[in-house]
C-alpha cells in the first residue's frame, strides 16, 4: 500500500481507503471480515457518514483493537430520524448524532470532522458564519475532532471550502463523468436531457479545484469514483464503454491534491478487486486509451445511489432499492440473495405513495416513481 500527505493535515493516508456506505446491509461478522482485510492490505482511512445505528456499532466493534491504527471521517449533520437517514442543521440534532457516533465506534475522538453535505453557496456561508461552526470549532479545540473537513458535489462550494483558511481537507465526488461537469448550485442542472456530448475535457472549474487544493494545501478524499458502478458496463456508463475498478481509482488518483479514494466496499472480493490497485501494471490502469474512443459522454437519468433522495416519507431506502433493482435486472433470474436483502427491507418499493418529493432532490433526473413500479413487479 502507497501513502499520501492529506494536505495540511499532516496525516499520511493510503491511496485506497474503506468507505463504509455498502456496510450497512451487512451483519458484524461481514463486516469485521471486510476490515480485517483491509486493515491486513494497508488501509488506514475510513468514512463514516451513515447515521444508521448498527452499522456505526459494527464498524466501531471491528476497529476497537486498532482503533489507533485508523483515520476516521466522521461527519456532522448526518442523523437517524424516524429509522431513516436525514442531513439536518438542527444543533441538537446534530449534536446527538455526533455523539452516538463516538459512543458507537467506541472513541473519544475522530480523526476528520466532516462537516457533511454541503452544495450550495448559500448553505456553505450560513455554516460558516453561524452555530454550526461554532460547535465544530469547539468540538477541534477540545481535541474531539482533530481536523476540520467538508463533503460536497459542487466545485464551486468546494472552491470556497479551500479558500476559507479554515477547512483543511474536502471529500468530494469526483470521477471521469462528474469531471466533465460544469459546476451550479442547482445539481438538476448538471444532467439535463441536452447536456453537450462534445465536451469531452475536463470542465475548467474542476480542474482549477484539483489545482487550487494542491496550491492550497487542502487534501482531497474521493467518493463515488465508481459513479455507482455505472462505470464498469458499457451498456449503462455515460461514455458507452466500460472500466475497470483499477482505471477508475487511477483516475481519481492522478488528480492534484487527491490523496485517497474511499471505495465502497462490502465483500472480500470488492476489496480484493480495489486493493488489485496496488499491484496492476500502467496497462491496466489505463483508463485513457479507453475514454478516447469512447462514443458518448452524456450523463442523465440513471441512479448512483447516492442518497440525495432521502428522506422518504415512506420511509423508503431509495438507493438501496435502486442498487437491488439494478443488481437484478441484470440477471435473466432474480438471485435469492438479491430478493432477501429486498424482502428484509423494512420498507419497499410497493410502499411508494408516488410523492415524488425523492425526485425534486435528485441531482440525475432518475424517475424515481417509475423505478419503484418497475422494482415492485421484478421483486415482489
Amino acid at each position: 500500500m502507497r501513502y499520501r500527505k492529506l494536505g495540511k493535515t499532516g496525516l499520511m493516508v493510503s491511496e485506497i481507503g474503506l468507505g463504509g456506505e455498502w456496510l450497512e446491509r451487512k451483519n458484524y461478522d461481514e463486516v469485521k471480515e471486510v476490515v480485517r482485510l483491509c486493515k491486513e492490505q494497508g488501509v488506514n482511512i475510513l468514512d463514516c457518514w451513515m447515521s444508521e445505528p448498527n452499522v456505526r456499532t459494527n464498524l466501531g466493534e471491528a476497529i476497537k483493537d486498532c482503533r489507533d491504527q485508523w483515520i476516521i471521517q466522521g461527519h456532522l449533520g448526518a442523523t437517524w430520524q424516524n429509522g431513516q437517514y436525514v442531513r439536518t442543521r438542527d444543533m441538537d440534532k446534530v449534536k446527538e448524532a455526533f455523539e452516538d457516533l463516538l459512543t458507537r465506534f467506541q472513541t473519544d475522538y475522530m480523526d476528520l470532522g466532516m462537516i457533511h453535505f454541503v452544495d450550495e453557496s448559500a448553505e456553505f456561508d450560513n455554516i460558516m458564519n453561524g452555530e454550526f461552526i461554532e460547535y465544530v470549532r469547539g468540538l477541534k479545540e477540545k481535541g474531539v475532532i482533530r481536523h476540520i473537513g467538508m463533503s460536497t458535489h459542487n466545485p464551486a462550494v468546494a472552491k470556497l471550502a479551500a479558500l476559507s483558511g479554515e477547512i483543511e481537507m474536502i471529500l468530494f465526488s469526483l470521477n471521469p463523468a462528474f469531471d466533465l461537469l460544469p459546476p451550479t448550485e442547482d445539481m438538476t442542472e448538471l444532467f439535463q436531457k441536452d447536456y453537450q456530448e462534445d465536451l469531452n475535457g475536463i470542465a475548467p472549474e474542476r480542474a482549477e479545484l484539483y489545482k487550487l487544493c494542491d496550491r492550497e494545501g487542502v487534501g482531497i478524499t474521493v467518493m463515488k469514483g465508481y459513479g455507482g458502478g455505472r462505470l464498469f458496463s458499457a451498456e449503462n456508463s455515460p461514455f458507452g464503454v466500460a472500466l475497470t475498478p483499477v482505471q477508475c481509482i487511477h483516475y481519481a488518483l492522478t488528480r492534484p491534491a487527491v490523496a485517497s479514494i474511499m471505495v465502497g466496499l462490502s465483500t472480500p472480493d470488492e476489496v480484493k478487486a480495489a486493493l488489485a490497485y496496488e499491484t496492476a501494471t500502467e496497462q491496466e490502469k489505463d483508463y485513457a486509451s479507453v475514454l478516447a474512443s469512447a462514443p458518448h459522454h452524456a450523463y442523465s437519468g440513471q441512479c448512483t445511489y447516492c442518497g440525495h433522495c432521502a428522506p422518504c416519507p415512506a420511509h423508503i431506502d431509495i438507493a438501496m432499492v435502486n442498487k437491488l433493482y439494478d443488481l437484478a435486472a441484470m440477471q435473466e433470474e432474480v438471485p435469492g440473495t438479491v430478493r432477501a436483502h429486498y424482502e428484509n427491507l423494512s420498507s419497499n418499493a410497493s410502499d411508494c405513495i408516488a410523492c415524488k418529493a425523492c425526485e425534486t432532490r435528485c441531482p440525475f433526473e432518475v424517475p424515481i416513481v417509475e423505478r419503484m413500479e418497475k422494482a415492485r413487479v421484478l421483486l415482489g
